[in-house]
């Protein structure tokens, strides 16, 4: 009778474990891309897989970004003056995402760019900004198992140097 009912404990609990292992979670990124949108805004999509159903996640876009902004007259003109400024400095944006029923979570982050801090114009003049570059660009997600990260090579520009 012992015997057996060893027998029994040691198979349910191999079943048991069996079954964890097959439900077990791997998060996964499927693609990650970047761009910049017409404002000059940093836009980061993904796509990750192997969450469990229902599961919310917060994903993070972040990147390294240097931005310029410039003094211009009512003509349009910058003068030569040196009334520009270039700011450098990190950026993010995180959201909160929920997998469906596949366990997967496909989305869109955006962050703007590094604002011009105590910058002014003399007056007469107008601020604008004028260039961004954004890199060392990547994508986060803290999910139920850990934290999973997917780097997207590349600079990403908008406008240009005055």
């Amino acid at each position: 009778m012992r015997k057996a009912l060893t027998i029994v404990v040691t198979t349910v609990a191999m079943v048991v474990l069996s079954a964890t292992a097959a439900f077990a979670q791997n998060p996964h990124f499927l693609r990650s891309s970047a761009g910049v949108d017409n404002s000059g805004n940093l836009v980061g999509s993904f796509r990750i897989a192997g969450l469990g159903n229902n599961e919310t996640i917060t994903v993070t876009l972040s990147a390294d970004a240097t931005a310029q902004y410039a003094c211009f007259n009512n003509g349009g003109k910058h003068p030569s003056a040196t009334n520009k400024e270039t700011v450098t400095a990190p950026v993010s944006a995180s959201g909160e995402f929920t997998s469906g029923k596949n366990g997967s979570v496909t989305g869109t982050l955006s962050t703007p760019p590094p604002g011009p801090g105590d910058f002014t114009c003399p007056p007469g003049q107008t601020m604008v900004f004028t260039f961004v570059e954004y890199d060392n660009v990547s994508i986060t997600a803290d999910t139920a198992e850990g934290t999973i990260s997917a780097d997207v090579p590349g600079t990403f520009t908008f406008g240009s140097l005055v």
